[in-house]
């Protein structure tokens, strides 16, 4: 009988773990393309003075085709690229640091235009990293 009322006990605290779904494969981790870190000049009179690295995440719509984005992760940094050194992202008051306003608005009509519309919610500057470390220049 003891044992009996054990197995019901065993069945009873069992039962919710046996009925709960497994999780198998890959589930799907967010609805974002992270871009490998770019490195991006930082222009003072006109010239090169420093170099800073950025890790950029570009935000999808709930509507958007992650997969097909994230292959696409080439032609948005290409896009960076190219306005990076079209108009520098440099930040007047510190030379160690870039435009993250001026970058993301940059890089989010360019990735509207590459992605299609409805595709991209945001553009976030996850960080950024000197190449060497400068003094702020004097006004």
């Amino acid at each position: 009988m003891i044992r009996f009322g054990l197995a019901i006990a065993f069945a009873l605290l069992a039962g919710p773990a046996l009925a709960a779904p497994k999780k198998e494969g890959k589930s799907d981790v967010g609805q974002y393309v992270d871009l490998q870190p770019i490195g991006l000049p930082i222009v003072a009179d006109r010239r090169v003075v420093n170099y800073v690295f950025v890790n950029i995440r570009i935000n999808l719509t709930d509507g958007a085709n992650a997969a097909k984005l994230r292959e696409m992760e080439p032609f948005f940094r290409d896009a960076l690229v190219r306005a990076g050194h079209r108009s520098p992202f440099t930040l007047p008051s510190d030379l160690g640091k870039i435009d993250a306003a001026r970058l993301t608005a940059t890089l989010t009509k360019d990735a509207n235009r590459i992605a299609g519309p409805g595709q991209i919610r945001s553009v976030v500057v996850t960080s950024q990293a000197p190449q060497r470390r400068m003094s702020t220049p004097r006004a």
